[in-house]
């Protein structure tokens, strides 16, 4: 071999190796910052601490709907549902015509196991504002999974395609409908 060549293969060799200490480095640098310790509680505490804030509003300020509402958005949030229904509640005795506090008080009646209040509150949800999408989408994942009526939930998939912004959510309902259509067409529905 000509010295060009082996001189050629050693710096490429030497940078090979370089470039192979400074990935590995910058991994273990990425490993150590992620396993360091994650505060989990810290969301928790947060949450009740606006829970207890909130709590203090409405209790001072029993028609405060904006307080009532945020406060069933952070019983939401801290997985504690029946107290969000319960704020929701207030916040629609309000004012019943917000198709998003419906909506979202729909989604804590399925956590609650309630479909039919849940399919319920998406209706009136879509009343109010027939271009909710959001409405819709939870409708239909109700009507499929919890009742299992693809029927019911194909045709109102399909109107949720109708009126939706384009978005990944968007498209994995399409690919649903696809799919139930198919098995509509073979007689599988």
């Amino acid at each position: 071999m000509k010295k060009e060549t082996i001189l050629l293969l050693v710096v490429v060799l030497a940078v090979g190796v370089l470039v192979g200490v400074i990935i590995t480095n910058m991994q273990q640098e990425k490993g150590s910052v992620a396993t360091a310790p994650a505060p989990a509680a810290a969301p928790a505490i947060d949450y009740q601490q606006k829970i207890t804030m909130l709590e203090r509003i409405v209790a001072k300020e029993p028609e405060n709907r904006n307080a009532w509402v945020q406060l069933g958005h952070n019983y939401f949030d801290a997985d504690q549902p029946a107290k969000a229904v319960a704020a929701y509640d207030k916040a629609l005795a309000l004012d019943g015509s917000d198709p998003n506090v419906l909506t979202d008080q729909g989604v804590m009646f399925r956590r609650l196991g309630d479909f039919d209040k849940a399919i319920s509150n998406f209706q009136r949800a879509n009343e109010i504002s027939p271009n909710h999408h959001q409405s819709l989408y939870n409708m239909g994942i109700v009507y499929l999974y919890d009742l299992k009526d693809p029927v019911k939930g194909l045709e109102t998939w399909k109107k949720f395609l109708k009126i939706a912004p384009p978005g990944p959510g968007t498209a994995q309902v399409q690919a649903e409908v696809q799919a139930l259509e198919g098995m509509h067409s073979q007689g599988k529905l």
